[in-house]
């Protein structure tokens, strides 16, 4: 079992090393990370803005069953 595992671990570095990076190797500092950190932003503004969109429409949804649905 613990060959198994250690089997696992190895194959699992191997394939991390083949795998390629958002970032720059040969930059120090908070530069390095420029192309994670902008793509991280730009997850965050359109998760904001289909946030944005799907609670308009379903504010207007609510008010317009509620207006239909008064007694």
């Amino acid at each position: 079992m613990f060959k198994k595992i250690s089997n696992y671990i190895q194959e699992v570095q191997i394939e991390l090393k083949k795998a390629q990076w958002p970032w720059n190797n040969e930059e120090h500092g908070i530069a390095r990370f420029k192309e994670l950190w902008n793509s991280s932003l730009v997850v965050i503004i359109a998760m904001l803005l289909i946030g944005g969109y799907i609670s308009f429409f379903d504010f207007i949804t609510m008010n317009i069953i509620g207006f239909l649905t008064r007694p």
